[in-house]
């Protein structure tokens, strides 16, 4: 696979060799955007403001939808940190890279960035925050100015500096993660340059142990959280949930006796809600310094802006939190992009987009040439108003970090635009099947009933068409044998 893909990489990279090319440079220049992707990490597309949330207010991010555009539908390919990074930035499923779970994976040396190549085309390239994905600071960004893993200690954080490819000893700094990693993207941000610049920025929050910013702390003091619907229901004895969502570590204000994840325990619902929201905040005011730096500049509609997350979040349903899982709360994540050169503000698009399309839509952005091995679509088409003559009709889920933490088994899964089918395919097979149109809360396993026995039949067998068509013949190797 790897072999088939640097083939055709090289092709691409020899198409994008501007700086080789005084006459294409000169040509691609006028039209080129500066680039921001910004990700939280784990956040839900409702845990905006934009999006009707009472409780939640996220005034800069929500200017991304106000002003540009929505994607209603879009969903990451595997609900965990690193092999979700991993895809935004080669295009490619885990299966692909090896970067599955997230036991200190890298990509690949031969296996191109999305970053590269902006790189290779006259792009200035920065990256902060979390990287997770291993060594990746050691790749050609011109500057890096992040953290290796999860920033577990928000107030001290250790972080790794560098450029080109060479890093320094990593160093403690004293204050608030995120406000830090901001202070340094906006005085790189600010640099004088001559080529356009592509800033990426990936923030800690809202992930566990949630901690928040000084300014926070009493931030929802006295607001009661509503139960989700399903908060109280019992799964052990619940008809039709398979013991592989029953039996995960990953209850709220419960662990199992041999719980890998007593640490990032959430201890009530309460205390979940309201910290989670609180990262969210701290994040959207980072949010906001980024874009009064862009607007003093001059910059801000010369720079087309992308904000997702790595994956969603449960927040009580099923009792539960954390993600992994392929069910709608763990998978969905925000897509907003504003571009007012491009894009009519306000727009909504329901295509299903995933995270594989964040690197086609910024290459073909720059006005870079897309590698055929690339898995993902470009949304640029969308972006212009258009509606493209093909776009996907169902895409691939995979999960692989079993035994790990929150003792979630090994699945994967098809998603259409209304069905669903989960296979946990380990021993003891099970299964999940809904029908989201009918069933948006998936409450109601479908699996067995002998009226949807041939569509079962037809999603199985797409499961494996869509393998095929990934090029998945992936056999999982724990952390070590690789």
């Amino acid at each position: 696979m790897r072999r088939s893909f640097l083939k055709a990489g090289a092709g691409a990279l020899g198409g994008v060799a501007l700086a080789s090319n005084p006459l294409l440079q000169a040509a691609q220049q006028p039209a080129r955007p500066n680039l921001i992707f910004m990700t939280t990490d784990g956040h839900r597309p409702d845990a905006l403001s934009l999006n009707g949330n009472r409780i939640l207010q996220t005034p800069n991010f929500d200017r991304i939808g106000r002003e540009g555009i929505q994607f209603r539908n879009s969903f990451v390919t595997n609900a965990l940190c690193l092999p979700s990074r991993a895809t935004v930035l080669t295009g490619l499923y885990g299966h692909n890279t090896g970067c599955v779970d997230n036991q200190d994976r890298a990509i690949p040396e031969d296996v191109p960035l999305f970053t590269d190549l902006l790189r290779d085309a006259g792009y200035e390239v920065g990256l902060f925050g979390k990287a997770h994905v291993r060594d990746l600071g050691k790749r050609k960004f011109d500057y890096f100015f992040g953290y290796p893993g999860a920033a577990t200690d928000y107030f001290w954080p250790q972080i790794v500096e560098g450029s080109l490819g060479h890093v320094e000893p990593a160093r403690v700094y004293d204050g608030y993660v995120e406000d830090v990693v901001m202070d340094r993207a906006i005085r790189w941000l600010k640099q004088e340059r001559t080529k356009p610049f592509c800033l990426i920025f990936w923030f800690q929050s809202p992930h566990a142990p949630f901690f928040r910013p000084r300014r926070l702390l009493d931030l929802y003091n006295g607001i009661p959280i509503a139960k989700p619907a399903t908060f109280d229901d019992d799964l052990k004895g619940y008809p039709g949930k398979p013991r592989a969502f029953a039996n995960a570590d990953d209850m709220i204000g419960t662990y199992t006796k041999d719980s890998k994840t007593k640490g990032n325990c959430a201890r009530s619902l309460e205390e979940l809600v309201k910290d989670y929201y609180a990262g969210i905040v701290s994040a959207d005011e980072n949010a906001g310094r980024l874009f009064r730096a862009l607007e003093e500049s001059g910059q801000m509609d010369d720079t087309a802006i992308m904000f997702s997350a790595d994956h969603g979040f449960f927040l009580g349903e099923w009792r539960k939190y954390d993600k992994r899982f392929m069910h709608e709360p763990s998978i969905r994540a925000p897509m907003l992009i504003r571009y007012p050169r491009m894009v009519r503000a306000g727009s909504t698009a329901d295509q299903m987009v995933t995270n594989l399309d964040v690197a086609p839509t910024f290459l073909e952005l720059a006005g870079i040439p897309v590698p055929k091995r690339m898995q993902g679509l470009s949304m640029v088409p969308i972006l212009k108003g258009e509606q493209p003559q093909t776009w996907r009709n169902d895409w691939l889920y995979e999960y692989y970090e079993y035994p790990g933490p929150h003792d979630v088994r090994k699945n994967r899964g098809v998603r259409t635009d209304r069905y669903k089918l989960i296979h946990y395919y380990e021993p003891p097979e099970e299964f999940e099947l809904y029908d989201l149109q009918d069933d948006p809360g998936e409450l109601h396993n479908l699996y067995g009933n002998s009226r949807y026995a041939s569509l079962t039949r037809d999603l199985r067998r797409r499961i494996d068409e869509l393998r095929q068509e990934t090029d998945d013949h992936y056999v999982f190797q724990p952390p070590g044998r690789r």
